[in-house]
């Protein structure tokens, strides 16, 4: 008896310390220890803080989604702007808060941290649409009504305390933009654990659904807000979505005490800059010895935020940053920190700036990947204007125009709860990975998508065209299948990239992983508007009337930029080599690799 007690409270305090030591990750905190003992430890709540998180997505959507949309219509009618100054205000504006996505990613990442980030953006979007409610309830901050199509009668136009006032309401939508959209879906993934098995499919399921409700909250604005603010009155039309964004603000503050949030680590753009610093000025070096990792600096790693990354041996040229020159680099007292961090770096700096650079090919094939998906989203609604887009022979009742955006949202809305509850379960079984399949397969499906789905809208066009001028014209169900397809491969492709990003940047540029979706968004609409600048200059393809305007064949040179893409993609995603780290080599840790990369690749990768 007396022998076997102290075994038995070894036994009894080897899974207490397991769990103290898994309750700790939980909560990010930094590695001294006035920090271990000076902040509570958390843990992660998952699911619990799901509604919170997604309720807060869900509400502002809701609240601003349905007012962009719709804010060409309140600019020429209300302000009485030209439609060419508000369609170049408006691309300004939707421009300006997508790339404001990249300062709002790197002040969370560098200084705020994902939560104050979105809490002070959410504030300041409420705020954007409560000056933008008073500029339509308030007389005094819009342009005295008028008929513009009355004869002889000429509308006044907005003074400048006017334009002052909407461009404030503006100024307050993009900061709040800038912060909301890189970190929400960061910040819900942080509720997660990613060292358990559960955690990694609670952030795979949670990407889906977030999805979900963010394609509903998109059908409910494009549909009942809009119907307010154009057959009601535009005060109620934006005092609706201003009241719904207050929600949005209340909903997330009310979850404060259930959230984990991660601390920022200081900036990692100061950290890359320093790589390739010291790479550059160790340029003419040359490995000695072996030719592993272990003859270059990688001193402990200290963080318990960003997990240490294993060596790989893609993009060696960077590895001299991390070369120890005896002669030339000095260290610390510690023996652990360089002197001057601009000519050595650590092994854990290099890696991440390989996990950067490797991701940028596959980021590039997305920014082209939206273009197709831009190009048939504008396209469609001329299309339907030259249909019958009467539900039944004998019905008056006409769909509008700018409504078949819808069947993408719908076919996306009911897609994505039977992939993630019955397809991703099934796979799992067959595949033995996590995800089911791997975050680039699920991307390459959604790219096959967008070339059936441009050959299937040039055929439906090209069908459209053989009616003769006496003859019915098309019903505009029709359109419908290319916007299905259009919505599954958004489901593949669009989330998929998402969740890429967010898996394989390290763990303290997960905002900028977000920035970085809604950037390749912002450039593929420059791209498109390029694109279809060109070819109507050098075609005459795109006209006004689309029976004189050859549509199908813009359509099937979109078809032919996806396919190449495709195979682009496909090249970069051979290629590309997952993120991992030390943990999953040893096994005392669980990384992303079973939901991104196949055991046999993993294995037989071969150095590029």
């Amino acid at each position: 008896m007396d022998a076997a007690e102290p075994r038995q409270q070894q036994e009894e305090q080897e899974p207490k310390a397991s769990m103290e030591k898994t309750v700790k990750a939980g909560f990010s905190v930094d590695d001294d220890s006035s920090s271990d003992a000076g902040e509570p430890v958390q843990n992660h709540r998952g699911w619990k803080a799901m509604p919170y998180v997604i309720g807060n997505e869900t509400f502002e959507k809701l609240g601003t989604i349905g007012t962009v949309s719709n804010l060409l219509v309140y600019l020429t009618t209300v302000y009485h702007m030209q439609g060419v100054s508000a369609a170049i205000l408006l691309n300004v504006f939707n421009g300006t808060s997508n790339l404001a996505t990249v300062a709002g990613a790197f002040i969370s990442d560098t200084y705020l941290g994902r939560y104050t980030t979105l809490a002070a953006a959410t504030i300041c979007s409420f705020t954007g649409m409560v000056i933008l409610a008073l500029t339509a309830a308030l007389h005094s901050l819009h342009p005295p009504s008028c008929n513009p199509k009355a004869a002889g009668v000429q509308c006044q136009g907005a003074s400048g305390g006017q334009l002052a006032a909407l461009l404030t309401a503006f100024f307050f939508l993009i900061i709040g933009a800038g912060g909301i959209r890189p970190c929400n879906l960061a910040f819900g993934a942080d509720q997660f654990n990613p060292r358990t098995a559960d955690g990694r499919r609670g952030i795979a399921s949670f990407f889906n659904w977030y999805y979900f409700t963010f394609t509903v909250a998109m059908m409910v604005s494009a549909t009942v807000i809009i119907y307010l603010q154009s057959n009601v009155n535009w005060a109620l039309g934006l005092a609706v979505p201003a009241a719904l964004m207050g929600l949005s603000c209340a909903v997330f503050f009310m979850g404060t005490r259930l959230y984990v949030c991660v601390r920022p680590e200081g900036s990692p753009f100061t950290s890359f800059a320093q790589v390739l610093v010291a790479a550059v000025r160790k340029r003419h070096l040359r490995r000695q010895g072996g030719t592993g990792a272990n003859t270059l600096f990688d001193p402990p790693h200290r963080s318990k935020v960003v997990s240490k990354l294993a060596y790989t041996d893609q993009f060696t040229c960077l590895d001299k940053a991390a070369m120890l020159t005896p002669e030339e680099d000095a260290l610390c007292a510690d023996g652990k920190t360089p002197t001057d961090p601009w000519r050595l770096c650590s092994m854990q700096q290099v890696e991440e700036v390989k996990c950067l650079a490797r991701i940028i090919p596959v980021w590039s094939s997305g920014i082209v990947y939206f273009v197709v998906v831009t190009q048939l989203g504008t396209y469609v609604v001329l299309q339907a204007a030259q249909t019958d887009r009467r539900i039944t022979a004998s019905s008056s009742f006409q769909i509008p125009q700018g409504s078949f955006v819808v069947f993408v949202m719908l076919a996306l809305t009911l897609w994505i709860p039977v992939y993630d509850r019955l397809l991703v379960p099934v796979l799992r079984r067959i595949t033995k990975r996590e995800g089911g399949i791997t975050l680039l397969q699920r991307i390459g499906i959604g790219m096959v998508l967008s070339v059936v789905t441009m050959l299937v809208a040039a055929a439906v066009e090209r069908r459209r065209r053989r009616i003769g001028p006496g003859s019915p014209m098309m019903s505009c169900f029709w359109l419908v299948p290319q916007q299905v397809l259009a919505g599954l491969s958004e489901a593949f492709a669009a989330i998929g990239q998402t969740e890429f990003y967010y898996r394989q940047f390290p763990e303290n540029m997960r905002s900028v992983a977000g920035a970085l979706y809604f950037l390749g968004w912002a450039l593929a609409s420059y791209a498109s508007g390029l694109m279809v600048t060109i070819l109507h200059r050098t075609t005459g393809w795109l006209a006004q009337d689309l029976d004189e305007g050859r549509v199908d064949l813009f359509y099937l040179v979109t078809g032919a930029i996806a396919a190449v893409n495709l195979v682009y993609f496909m090249a970069c995603a051979r290629w590309y080599r997952f993120k991992k780290s030390d943990d999953d080599h040893t096994g005392s840790g669980a990384g992303d690799t079973d939901l991104d990369e196949s055991p046999k690749k993993a294995a037989n990768a071969a150095p590029v």
